[in-house]
């Protein structure tokens, strides 16, 4: 056993038990030497390993999540201190503090899987080479050595020579056949995996340099899976394609079930949730009851989906309430679309009569009785009596107009320019 291999032994120990657990199993039902067994036993090895790691799973997919959420704040705070980086940093951590979040977590569960792939690199590689390694006694070993998959035995790369792979009972062309075939298959599940993440499951209401980031490691995985993956034997292959064809289908479930706010993925799952609780007038499930419960407790901050399921709600007559259940919106009171909430049933209040001011009411009171008195008649100057009409003398001699007109002198006018009056104070 090698020094690298040493190092491993805490771990490489119980993977070849576990190993030879299922191999005891499935020998049992396809024979101890077949590629069938040893093939099945790794991808049960896997299976076991990810199972265990789906709570780090769920932790990545929510640290994710707010990573996402926390990227316009972490660019400002950027673009704020971005000639002191001490500052800088301590604003960061002070802002993961204060929302719980840990940029590291995203990557746990690949950290947490990398003692296992180790340990079964080199189970294998001792496989290979002949030695024995953790429970695998000699008898294991040679029953290993003639199990093949599709002719190419567990132990073989892509890179070995001919004579090494003669010596394991298989021709060269066999052997890069299928380890062709199945690194394009690693290569290839690992790109869709990563672009169904890009296109359906990222919040398309915010740009941020997360995204930049994903698109490029969507291309940038793939091509080192391609690269290192010639250096690795056949059952690491078989291990690795089962954890890639894992993540796609845990990526999907979640992508279906729980999608990011604000993305494609959201819209379609807020469509189909839409259509089931206007047929059954009900939210049936408990995680989708969660999904509501948040949708509805977001108020105005709503995106432009859940907008649009608020809305869909209330054209079938139903509204969301703060626990995720929805009811009959002519008897309970609704969520409106701006966040507020607006009663949908009921009798309506009688308006109360707007309050006068003092000043609005005496305004009131004197127009009132303005509009009762008596019109005034104007006399035309057809109507006036003689005795009322000037003669042409007394305009000419300057005489006073007898009868009813009244002088500015007697009217309380002065003569000469008047002087402005000023306003009267109230």
């Amino acid at each position: 056993m090698d020094t690298i291999a040493s190092l491993f032994s805490f771990i490489t120990t119980p993977v070849s038990w576990v190993i030879v657990q299922f191999h005891s199993v499935y020998g049992a039902i396809f024979g101890p030497d077949t590629g069938w067994a040893w093939g099945l036993s790794i991808v049960s090895l896997v299976i076991l390993i990810r199972i265990c790691l789906i709570p780090l799973f769920v932790k990545q997919i929510k640290s994710t999540r707010a990573m996402q959420t926390l990227q316009p704040e972490m660019k400002k705070i950027q673009e704020r201190y971005k000639n002191d980086k001490q500052r800088q940093s301590e604003e960061m951590m002070k802002l993961y503090k204060e929302t719980g979040t840990n940029p590291l977590s995203s990557c746990l569960p690949i950290l947490a899987q990398s003692p296992f792939f180790f340990a079964l690199y080199h189970v294998l590689n001792s496989i290979a080479t002949g030695d024995t390694i953790g429970v695998i006694n000699q008898s294991l070993l040679q029953s290993a050595q003639k199990a093949h998959i599709v002719g190419a035995p567990l132990a073989a790369k892509f890179t070995d020579s001919a004579s090494k792979v003669e010596a394991l009972g298989a021709s060269l062309t066999d052997v890069r056949v299928v380890t062709a075939i199945m690194i394009v298959l690693m290569s290839a599940s690992q790109f869709f995996t990563q672009r169904q993440l890009m296109t359906k499951n990222v919040d398309t209401t915010v740009k941020t340099p997360f995204m930049q980031q994903q698109k490029m490691l969507m291309y940038v995985f793939p091509v080192m899976f391609a690269v290192f993956g010639i250096n690795f034997p056949v059952g690491v292959l078989v291990y690795w394609l089962t954890t890639n064809v894992w993540t796609m289908g845990q990526q999907m479930y979640v992508i279906h079930n729980n999608p990011t706010p604000g993305s494609k993925a959201q819209a379609s799952y807020l469509d189909r949730l839409t259509k089931h609780v206007a047929q059954h007038n009900k939210v049936s499930k408990r995680r989708d009851r969660a999904i509501v419960k948040a949708i509805v407790a977001k108020g105005r901050d709503r995106n432009e989906f859940e907008r649009k399921f608020i809305n869909g709600l209330s054209k079938a007559g139903l509204a969301a309430q703060a626990d995720g259940t929805v009811i009959k919106s002519d008897t309970a009171t609704a969520q409106a679309e701006d966040g507020t909430p607006t009663t949908t049933g009921g009798t309506p209040k009688r308006q109360q009569p707007k309050r006068q001011s003092k000043s609005q009411r005496q305004h009131g009171g004197a127009k009132a009785a303005g509009e009762t008195d008596e019109p005034k008649t104007s006399l035309t100057k057809s109507d006036e009596p003689e005795d009322a009409k000037p003669s042409a003398a007394a305009k000419k001699s300057g005489a006073k107009p007898a009868g009813g007109t009244r002088s500015k002198a007697q009217s309380g006018q002065r003569k000469g320019p008047q002087r402005p009056k000023s306003p009267s104070k109230k």
